[in-house]
This record gives structure tokens, sequence and C-alpha cells, in this order.
């Protein structure tokens, strides 16, 4: 295996910067060990103006035969074919990609003491790989390095046979990049790709091959239009860390889109101080007196399941059966849902991955039966982003999450929620921050969670929702949870949208 990494230069910033960046001497030839035979570094070109650094792989096909336990290509399906002949020595795949690690380590990582500015700056770069197996052909090629910033990405097919061209072209290609990128963003783009383009690795593909790929993704991975095909096939098509790949990479692009850090979006299942949502209320000293007599005679009813049941009655008066729980968090209403029978399709959607997977396991999925299984899914999704998936439900439930929304990001989920996946029924509860001098245990001026970012009164709700009905067609009636006040009104307001009748004539006429 064989590729060259050129640059030019001149007398202020010479090409020879080259060896710096690689921390490879241009005047010295090495020579490396790797696990699958001996890896070469030499300078076919050294000079101000122009420089080249060549890395060689002799790959030792009896070594790899030997560490895939006789699998040859890892278990690939051309490797019944020959254990020890085989295109590995002379191709780019996973083993060159390990090379270029070990290799290039530091300048894979961006760090170089020596020249630390050139490092951080983008070069002209040429990269040519003589021989690149290409699952999905030249357009693949183009498809994965033409979104990573290179001006051109020349790629040829190699014929499988120059002296008889009716044979047509091999699954080869000759690839020449070329562009001004930084070193580092150009060696992790090959380090991906090449395995991603052989679609085959001569390893075992262990967990820790996604924290690998995130590394090298950094920067570019998350937003990359073939970011599916990239990770499932660097993963080896392995399920279970592809999608965990996946989603930590759709938070990765969330937050950029939000320019907010990744924990600020993954954090719905942090260890959060007390609520008050589910305290004891400090009534009247009558109230105090009918509710301690009541308690006597039959077991206290928490907010949290109050609320609950009270949202499913909404959606069993709804007479919905398609249900999606947007900001799903734990998974207590889904669990509560599946309870019902009636409910035949439950989504639970959240944007935190961490609070799916405790979802996951409060629902015990991984041991449901096969009919039990259909009914349920659990997705990530941003509820300020619109997401086809959620469209075609009858109804959808916004269960204490608009408070943890920061004001100028309502409208987003208005869209995405009531414009576009447009459910027949919108259940939304909130609490009533009018109520919040009834908690005894919540100091004055306080909201109730930490992560709320506001929290409104029965009056600032409802000119919310009266606002948000009609704009997209719905009627709206407001429903209170828990003990009802007769001065502060309950400690949760639930408004409950439901598709305007004469809206639902339209839609039915343009299906």
């Amino acid at each position: 295996m064989f590729l060259t990494i050129s640059t030019t230069g001149t007398p202020e910033r010479p090409a020879t910067d080259l060896g710096f960046l690689l921390h490879k001497h241009p005047d010295n030839a090495q020579t490396f060990s790797t696990s699958h035979g001996t890896a070469h570094v030499l300078y076919p070109e050294a000079s101000v103006e122009r420089c080249t650094a060549a890395l060689l792989l002799e790959v030792d096909p009896v070594a790899l035969v030997r560490r895939g336990k006789g699998k040859g290509r890892g278990g690939a399906p051309d490797a019944a074919l020959a254990q020890y002949v085989n295109d590995r020595p002379y191709a780019a795949s996973s083993l060159l990609a390990v090379a270029l690690s070990t290799v290039f380590k530091s300048a894979l990582r961006g760090v170089c003491k020596a020249l630390p500015e050139r490092a951080a700056e983008p070069l002209p770069l040429r990269i040519e790989v003589p021989a690149v197996p290409a699952r999905g052909g030249a357009e693949l090629v183009g498809n994965l390095f033409g979104p990573l910033g290179w001006t051109t990405v020349d790629v040829r097919p190699v014929a499988l046979d120059e002296t008889f061209p009716a044979w047509g072209d091999s699954r080869y290609v000759q690839l020449v990049l070329e562009g001004e990128l930084r070193l580092s963003d150009a060696l992790r783009h090959l380090y991906v790709l090449l395995p991603v383009l052989d679609d085959a690795k001569h390893y075992w593909v262990a967990p820790d091959e996604v924290e690998k790929l995130l590394r090298a993704g950094e920067g570019w991975l998350a937003d990359h239009p073939e970011r599916q095909l990239i990770t499932s096939r660097y993963l080896a098509r392995r399920w279970g860390l592809t999608r965990e790949a996946t989603e930590r990479l759709e938070l990765v692009r969330l937050a950029e889109a939000d320019d907010i850090g990744v924990e600020a979006i993954d954090n719905a299942v942090e260890d959060p101080a007390p609520e008050a949502d589910d305290a004891a209320p400090q009534e009247t000293q009558e109230k105090q007196e009918k509710q301690e007599t009541e308690e006597k005679q039959e077991k206290t009813v928490s907010l949290g399941e109050q609320r609950r049941d009270a949202i499913l009655t909404a959606l069993r008066d709804a007479g919905a059966s398609s249900v999606l729980d947007l900001g799903c968090g734990q998974g207590q209403l889904v669990q509560a849902l599946l309870k019902d029978v009636r409910f035949t399709k439950v989504v639970g959607v959240d944007v935190s991955v961490r609070a799916l997977t405790v979802a996951a396991r409060r629902l015990k999925v991984e041991r449901m039966s096969e009919r039990q299984a259909e009914r349920v899914t659990l997705l990530q999704s941003s509820l300020t982003y619109t997401d086809k998936r959620l469209k075609g439900h009858d109804a959808a439930v916004l269960s204490e999450v608009i408070e943890h929304l920061d004001l100028p990001r309502l409208p987003a989920l208005e869209y995405a929620v009531f414009g576009t996946a447009r459910p027949g029924t919108v259940v939304v509860t909130t609490p009533n921050v009018e109520y919040n001098v009834r908690w005894e245990t919540l100091p004055a001026g306080h909201v109730r969670h930490r992560d709320h970012r506001f929290e409104w009164t029965r009056a600032e709700f409802r000119a919310w929702a009266d606002t948000v009905a009609p704009r997209y067609g719905y009627a709206v009636r407001y429903v209170p949870v828990g003990p009802d006040d007769p001065e502060v009104g309950p400690p949760t307001q639930m408004a409950v949208f439901t598709v305007a009748a004469t809206d639902m004539k339209k839609e039915e006429k343009a299906a």
C-alpha cells in the first residue's frame, strides 16, 4: 500500500515544514513495525518549493491470516477465495488507516510543538492513493470527500486489464485530493474514509471504535450528508455500535446548531435538586385537617401521578390510539401508556441519549414480547426541529417540557409540533407559577426546577395557548391538574388542543 502527501511553500514558509508537522525528518528514511507488517516513511522530494512525504506499508499476509484466525480479510465475503492471495498488500484499507494513526499519531491530533501555528492553519495539500477499493464506485468516493473542503477530488477507475478494455473497470480507483486544509483534518478524513470505501475491516470492531470514530470525525462527521453510511461501514455494520454513534453525532449536530455544549443538551437525567413539584402543599388550616383525614383513609396520590392520569384521560377522550410523548425523559408516561391496550402505538421522543437509555431500561425493551415491542418506539430528536418521523400520529403530549426551553426557541417548537407533525390532539402541561407560594420547601422567587427557563401564571399560559391554537388551526380547552386552590389555582395547568372542525375537513379533502 502506498500513499503520498505533498505541499508547496515559499522561502518564508518552506514546504519542508511538512517534516515538522509529520514529526518525520525529510533527510531520514524511517521504518515502523505494525501489527500486520512494516511501515516506511520517506521523502521522494524535499525542497523549499515542494515537499512530498510517502507512506509505504508492506503487509505480511501470513501475519494477517494468523491474527484473523484463518479468516483472511477479517471475515469479508471474498476471504474464502484465498487466505494468502488477496488485495491487502496493495489496496488502501483499514490496514493503511491503522498505519496512519500509528506513524503519524501526533499529526493526526494536530500537535506540533515546533510549529504550532503551522499545525493550526490550512496548507496547500495534494494526497495521492494509487489503489483504493471503492465499494460504491467513483460516485461514492466523490460523495464522501466532496463535502469536506477539498477543491479537487479526482477519482479514476482502474481497469480490470488494460489489454482487454471490454472487461470494464475493477472495483479499485486512483484517488487524488487537492485543497487547502489543515494537515490533521486531511489525515482524519483518510483515517475514517479509507475503511469506509473498502467496507471491510481487518480486525474485530469493539465498542471503543465508537470513540475512535467520534474523535476522528470531530468537526466534520456530524454534518456530513453521508453520515449514516460512514458510521455504519466504519463500525462494520454492528447495529448497536452504529446506533450509539449516530445518537451521539446527532447530539453534536444539535449542539453546534444551537451554539451550546453537548452537556447542555444531554442533561435530562442529571440528579436534580429536590423538586417542589411533588412536595406537600401548604394549605389553609381547614384544608390541612381535611387532607390528614383523607390520608388516613387512602394513600396520597402524588402530583406526578395525578398529571399522568389527567393526560391519559384527555387522550382517551380524544380517542387516540397512536401517541407521541415529546420530551419523554425517563419514560414514565410511555410506561403508563403501554399499560392501556387502546394505545396501539407509543413513541417516546427525547433529545437526550442518556434519558432514552434509562427509558429503555425502565420499559425492559430488550425483554419485551414481539407484540409489545411493536407498540413502542424510542426516538432521539430535538423538538425545536421538524422531523418527518413525528407525522401521522393521533396525539402528542408535551408534559412539563415547554418551561425547559428558552422563550426565543418556543416558536420553533410550536411550528415543529403544531405546524409540521400536526397530530389531531396535543396535550400540554406546565407548572402554574402562582401556586408556588403553597410549596413550603420552595424559597420565595424560585422556580420549581433549576432547569426551568420560565414558569407562567394561568393568564400567561392561556394567552400563549389562545395565540397558538388559531394560528395552526386548533381549538383549545383548559384542565386543572391537582388541587384547585380558589386563590392561586392548581399546581399544574393543562391545555388540550384539538384540530378545529373546519381545518379537519380541509385536511381530509387534501388527503
